[in-house]
């Protein structure tokens, strides 16, 4: 469609050079070309060959963005036999004016500068050879000026249309180097709240299992106990129940959802109480944290590390079994160690880093270290039990 209404265009366009160029040719008059200043000597009457000639010099201006060169060409030829015909030169010039603008602003320098160089050369051939002729050097000079102005014209165009298109290039590039890094910043965001939910489910679904399996032994023996249990269970429920509508709210961007901040090192005592009230007794240790506190990502890197680590000891170890867990600060790190000394079959069975397959817990704890530069390690003890270690770099020391 769009080569279609080009070609109607340039089309048009021969046509009225073409109404143009003949009625200049036929208007053509000795007397007022010598009082112009020119000399003329032979001049040809007007005749049907000679405006055959000046029609076929326009016929080209038709493919002039298809075929820019090869209608120069074709359009100099007329002019040329114009001049050797003793009709005069220039009768059909506008033709190749066009001609030589659709060269210059529809290809390259190279062959732009040919076309140039061509219409220099038939130029001055046609005022050697033609009847007509001038004996000023001003106005050969003033032609030549002329042909350099158009196809300076022309250049200009194509150059300007070429900056506009890398325009469009490079906007679309930035559009898509957007794209991709809103993907990129979407999927991270995805894994981010992936990690979060199930921290938050795994761990309190872990300690609610643990509670209802204490509460049904000792529900017909000692229904106060099982009564305590079944609280514990209640408290740890909308305990995760807020927690999931926090991130859900977060994720909804919903007005007015209160938030509290995510937890850190600060919450690890509280940690270890309700861990210690679902059965795995856990002894805290936290020494030489800076006075400034740790930075939000690592305080929550540090809780998440924990939480996952006594959750699968809650979950794995068996019965009986007792935690410690340490935070202590050196020098230029960060050391957290969860260590357990259970004996139970899910200790090689389940847990990861035994025969089972390891869990999406601790894979995630695994990329929340890593997004800080730390480094964590999974495994049993020599001496029985399991144990989990990170080291967090701090930029700044004690």
């Amino acid at each position: 469609m769009r080569a279609d209404r080009t070609t109607f265009h340039d089309s048009v366009l021969a046509a009225l050079v073409a109404v143009v160029s003949l009625t200049l040719f036929l208007t053509q008059d000795v007397g007022r070309l010598e009082a112009q200043g020119l000399v003329v000597d032979g001049l040809r009457r007007p005749d049907v060959l000679g405006g055959v000639l000046v029609l076929a010099a326009c016929v080209p201006v038709a493919v002039r963005r298809r075929r820019p060169l090869a209608g120069l060409c074709a359009s100099l030829v007329p002019e040329t036999l114009l001049a050797a015909f003793g009709y005069g030169y220039g009768l059909g010039g506008i033709a190749a004016l066009v001609l030589l603008y659709s060269v210059a602003s529809h290809r390259g320098l190279a062959v732009a500068l040919g076309g140039l160089l061509l219409s220099l050369a038939v130029y001055a051939m046609g005022s050697a050879t033609g009847p007509v002729r001038t004996a000023h050097w001003s106005a050969h000079l003033m032609m030549g000026v002329v042909l350099v102005a158009v196809w300076g014209a022309g250049r200009s165009l194509r150059l300007r249309r070429a900056y506009l298109e890398e325009l469009k290039d490079r906007a679309a590039r930035l559009e898509r180097a957007h794209a991709a890094d809103t993907r990129a910043a979407r999927a991270e965001e995805r894994s981010r709240i992936a990690r979060e939910l199930h921290d938050v489910v795994a761990h309190h679904v872990s300690v609610m299992t643990v509670q209802a399996a204490a509460a049904r032994r000792v529900l017909a023996s000692d229904p106060e106990v099982a009564r305590e249990a079944l609280t514990a269970i209640e408290h740890t429920g909308r305990q995760a129940l807020a927690e999931m509508r926090e991130i859900v709210g977060v994720l909804r961007t919903e007005p007015g959802v209160e938030l509290r901040p995510q937890p850190g090192v600060r919450d690890l005592p509280a940690l270890a109480e309700q861990m210690t009230e679902a059965g795995l007794p856990t002894r805290l240790t936290v020494d030489g944290l800076p006075e400034g506190g740790l930075p939000a990502g690592v305080g929550l890197a540090v809780y998440r590390t924990v939480q996952e680590a006594l959750t699968n000891s809650l979950r794995h170890a068996g019965p009986g079994t007792k935690a410690e867990v340490t935070v202590r600060l050196r020098k230029c790190r960060l050391d957290v160690r969860v260590s357990d000394d259970g004996r139970g079959e899910g200790q090689a069975a389940g847990r990861p880093g035994g025969p089972g397959e390891p869990g999406h817990g601790l894979a995630g704890i695994r990329e929340r270290v890593a997004l800080y530069g730390g480094i964590l390690s999974v495994g049993p003890k020599s001496g029985g039990g399991f144990e989990v270690r990170a080291t967090f770099p701090l930029k700044d020391g004690p």
